[in-house]
């Protein structure tokens, strides 16, 4: 086609993913806004040609829902886990329990936030995981839906990108070149004390939690629903949900640490530990969206054995929970393949954004002290303009290991900012997958959830910038990080003492 690839690897290519992100955030309409982004990428990509960009389009939507068909699968199988586990009375009974033992918001708070730290082994898992466990309790206790999607949001991504057994590990140690002749397992070990964002992020909730304070939009967004718990309209219909069954506490644990451990054994199958190989080994070369699909295949039929012989539900109620639990994932499930396409069309094969990018800070070999700080900030707007984190390492990592050449210090900083950056941006991201889950986990409007979780991503990543140059001018990592932590405390107790809202008010209120 005529003109094709014209606006390819230049400046126009941030087009699409500004125009999807604006209009989100303006319209609340993320559809649309990522029809319109995938539409106005294949048509510029084309060279304005029409029917070539449809052509496109659904070539480029085709060829990512494929790949990541794993994902879908895996989404589908946790939604109808998800609905016999709501059916069967379990989550109801949990949350009544939950409830009795818990003793406000604060609490349920803090159990949601343990709880993501304790499912690091993938994101996905995290997010869908720790909203269908504990958005019973905390809907108990009247917690808008966007301060749980914030909690899930916030701990899924930053506690994998610090977990050595996790599905993030295997990704960024495949992110380093055939012949860097760096260990990537080892350079990603060196870089967890370093990345900033993560632990910033996880004492920064631990601040709002304690403090039972907000800000920005995330104190209007509390004080506008005020007492009253809001299910937004696409969540509200839970009919075919409701619980029929008598189950247990014991039906909700057992199916979960079924689901948990065999979706471990599955990624440990997947990356050979039956042929030998190390635990570790297994992990770095594991094929993490198969092993979900395997582990949660083993837990559904685990679940079906647990419920029907105990008549906790019958064959037919069960079998209802397929259509059901697709229809809980349905949102979710279209939102993804839409971001997907937005980022191939935005990928190496077409607008090629990282090309873009990666030619702007090759080219403008800043001076050593600020690389850290730099590809920060790089990280964060290209994780931020894809909705892809992954992709964000596979991009800036081999730059980072070309400019820093043998000096391993400041390859591991610089490194270790790429990782925390491309974390925050993604975090941050109205078209990130992990955002979009953490939305559907959290039963929480989109949109609502992007709006009032950006000013703490901004809090946060303006101490990793400071954190990050301390680091580059000193050479220290260790000192950004310790820098980084205390300008964030005194931060928050600027924010505490000046801009707070706060809504202990409400725990007259609290059931």
């Amino acid at each position: 086609m005529e003109g094709v690839g014209v606006m390819a690897e230049t400046a126009w290519s941030l087009v699409p993913p500004v125009i999807t992100i604006v209009l989100a955030l303006v319209t609340k309409e993320v559809y649309m806004s990522l029809a319109i982004g995938i539409f106005i990428g294949a048509f510029m990509f084309t060279g304005f040609n029409f029917l070539g960009a449809i052509d496109t389009m659904f070539d480029i939507m085709s060829n990512k829902v494929g790949g990541n068909v794993n994902i879908l699968v895996f989404l589908v199988l946790l939604g109808i886990i998800v609905s016999a586990i709501q059916k069967s009375g379990a989550s109801q009974a949990y949350g009544n329990y939950a409830a009795r033992k818990i003793n406000g918001k604060r609490s349920a708070l803090l159990v949601t936030f343990f709880l993501g730290l304790l499912i690091f082994i993938d994101d996905y898992f995290n997010c869908l995981t720790v909203g269908t466990v504990m958005r019973p309790v905390t809907d108990k206790f009247k917690i808008t839906r966007a301060k749980l999607a914030y909690i899930i949001d916030a701990t899924a991504a930053p506690i994998c990108i610090i977990a050595p057994v996790s599905s993030w590990a295997a990704a960024v140690s495949s992110s380093l070149p055939e012949n860097s002749g760096i260990d990537g397992f080892s350079l990603f070990l060196h870089t967890i004390p370093l990345n900033l964002y993560a632990w910033l992020t996880i004492i920064f909730m631990l601040f709002i939690i304690f403090l039972n304070k907000d800000f920005s939009r995330m104190a209007a967004f509390e004080k506008e629903s005020g007492s009253t718990l809001v299910i937004p309209a696409e969540y509200a219909d839970n009919e075919s949900t409701a619980p029929v069954g008598n189950g247990r506490i014991m039906d909700l644990v057992f199916p979960l640490l079924v689901l948990i451990g065999s979706c471990i054994f599955g990624m440990l199958y997947t990356g050979g530990i039956l042929e030998g190989k190390s635990v570790i080994d297994a992990f770095a070369e594991c094929n993490s969206a198969k092993g979900l699909v395997m582990g949660s295949f083993m837990a559904l039929v685990f679940t079906l054995i647990l419920y029907v012989p105990r008549k906790i539900l019958d064959f037919t109620t069960f079998c209802s929970c397929f259509v059901d639990g697709f229809k809980q994932m349905a949102s979710a499930i279209f939102i993804l393949c839409l971001a997907w396409t937005l980022s191939g069309v935005c990928g190496e094969s077409y607008l090629n954004i990282g090309g873009y990018v990666g030619g702007v800070v090759s080219g403008n070999q800043t001076v050593a002290v600020m690389l850290p700080a730099m590809f920060f900030l790089v990280a964060l707007g290209l994780a931020f303009a894809t909705g892809t984190s992954w992709g964000t390492f596979g991009i800036l990592i081999p730059i980072v290991l070309a400019i820093t050449g043998t000096n391993m210090n400041l390859a591991t900083m610089t490194v270790a900012a790429v990782l925390a950056g491309a974390v925050g941006g993604d975090h941050v991201s109205p078209i990130s997958d992990t955002t979009i889950l953490a939305s559907a986990g959290a039963q929480c409007n989109h949109i609502d959830h992007v709006s009032t979780q950006i000013p703490y991503v901004l809090c946060v990543s303006s101490c990793c910038v400071a954190g990050y140059i301390v680091a580059g001018v000193t050479g220290e990592g260790l000192l950004g990080t310790f820098s980084g932590i205390i300008l964030l405390i005194l931060m928050m107790a600027g924010i505490y003492k000046f801009k707070t809202v706060s809504y202990t008010h409400l725990r007259a209120h609290e059931t």
